[in-house]
């Protein structure tokens, strides 16, 4: 079985593993106080060109935006995020079970309109009612979104102003962020991307780690004793090398970019598949996940040979499936796509 079904799929890549293979039996410090974790954090505000910037490792996609957001919030606010935003919609109710309510927003493409926000946040303040309701305290976006998409740094920058207008932080989930980085239709950089949010995270577990997202606190804003507050929350590893290691290596002779750039390369060519086979795409997403329209019967043959996901149906007999390339897609992969999607098409 020739698996799309995510970006990771498999372990870490072999440039991560071997690191951890390397340093396996150093005896080191826990809870993320070990020099790997320092050596880490050093090469991250080197690249993201904030020397004054805190960085704190954590292990999930879902633990991170739970952790940030019930830290950064008071218990009275919430956070605003797209109707299709991933803590909106995958997470469980991870955020709401600390005591945080989602205030979803309409999206477009899987993004927050600049406008449609800014809308919202007047118009919840001119309501005199406002004391009774949520208090909207920070801003979430994930990029790329839950469909692939990006959001541009006119768009961003708006958000941003509008962040700042309000005193409210702006929040940037950067599980994918490698691919958002290098796909051919961005037009915002790494630095551009911390100047702007007031936090964001880089995801590791979905661009070759076995597991890792750091956390990136841009305008001295960490919340106080967050140590604290993360072992409070569960969230703190003990052996915290792991996380160090795994992220020096990441950011070691631009591993976490080649990553990224790779898996653009393979969705370029997987896209031209698509694309052969007469196929309609569900949306033109320009990272790694590719969201394509398929026919139910024919998705049921496919899925004999090739793994993707289902990502919702579009009517009685037509579902959007999401195929997904990582570290780990090879060409021989693609190939396997292609032979059976002409088997499924037969």
């Amino acid at each position: 079985m020739v698996s799309f079904e995510s970006d990771y799929i498999a372990g870490a890549h072999p440039e991560v593993l071997r690191r951890l293979m390397e340093t396996n039996t150093e005896p080191l410090p826990g809870y993320g106080s070990d020099p790997y974790c320092e050596s880490a954090k050093e090469k991250i505000r080197k690249a993201v060109g904030m020397p004054e910037a805190e960085v704190w490792f954590l292990t999930g996609g879902t633990q991170t935006n739970a952790v940030v957001i019930s830290t950064m919030l008071a218990d009275y606010e919430g956070v605003i995020a797209a109707k299709t935003g991933h803590v909106s919609t995958h997470e469980a109710g991870a955020i709401e079970y600390t005591g945080h309510e989602v205030l979803e927003l309409p999206q477009a493409d899987g993004k927050i309109v600049p406008e449609t926000l800014e809308k919202y946040l007047k118009d919840y303040f001119a309501d005199e009612n406002h004391e009774h309701m949520t208090f909207p305290g920070m801003v979430y976006l994930s990029h790329p979104t839950e469909y692939g998409t990006l959001y541009s740094k006119a768009e961003l920058t708006d958000i941003s102003k509008t962040c700042r207008e309000y005193g409210i932080p702006l929040f940037l989930d950067g599980a994918r962020l490698g691919y958002a980085l290098e796909s051919r239709k961005t037009d915002l950089t790494l630095p551009e991307i911390a100047e702007l949010c007031n936090v964001f995270y880089i995801g590791g577990t979905k661009v070759g780690a076995l597991c890792g997202e750091a956390i990136v606190f841009t305008k001295g804003n960490m919340p106080k004793h967050f140590l604290t507050s993360v072992k409070k929350r569960g969230a703190l590893l003990a052996k915290g090398r792991l996380l160090g290691v795994q992220f020096d290596a990441l950011f070691t002779d631009e591993l976490y970019f080649r990553i990224g750039r790779h898996a653009i390369e393979m969705a370029e060519k997987l896209k031209d598949i698509i694309r052969k086979h007469g196929l309609p795409f569900y949306n033109q997403s320009p990272t790694n996940q590719q969201f394509v329209i398929l026919e139910n019967r024919q998705m049921e043959k496919l899925g004999e040979d090739i793994a993707f996901s289902f990502w919702e149906k579009t009517d009685d007999t037509h579902t959007v499936v999401r195929f997904a390339t990582g570290w780990s897609t090879t060409e021989e992969d693609l190939k396997a796509l292609d032979e059976a999607l002409g088997r499924s098409l037969a």
